[in-house]
C-alpha cells in the first residue's frame, strides 16, 4: 500500500467542521424571517390570493416538495469516505 501522505486510520488528524449552536441560530432565524415574510406577503394579497393560500392545500404541497428535495439531495452527497 501506498503512502500518499493523507492520514488514515486512529490517528486521523483531518478536521471536519461540525455544526455549532451559531449554525443552528443561524438556521432558526433565517427559517424565522422566511416564515414572517411569507405571512406578510400573504397579508398583501387581494382577498381572492388569500383564499387560494388558505383554502387550498398550498402548503401541504411546499411541505412535500421541500422534504422531497431535501431527502434527494442528501441521498445523492457522497459519503465522508468518498470525499478526498
Amino acid at each position: 500500500m501506498a503512502d500518499d501522505g493523507s492520514p488514515s486510520g486512529p490517528g486521523d488528524t483531518r478536521t471536519e467542521r461540525v455544526p455549532g449552536w451559531r449554525d443552528v441560530l443561524i438556521v432558526a432565524f433565517v427559517i424565522v424571517a422566511v416564515v414572517l415574510g411569507a405571512a406578510g406577503v400573504t397579508g398583501l394579497l387581494p382577498p381572492a390570493g388569500q383564499d387560494v393560500v388558505f383554502r387550498t392545500p398550498l402548503a401541504i404541497v411546499v411541505i412535500v416538495v421541500g422534504t422531497v428535495w431535501l431527502l434527494v439531495r442528501l441521498a445523492r452527497r457522497p459519503s465522508p469516505d468518498d470525499r478526498s
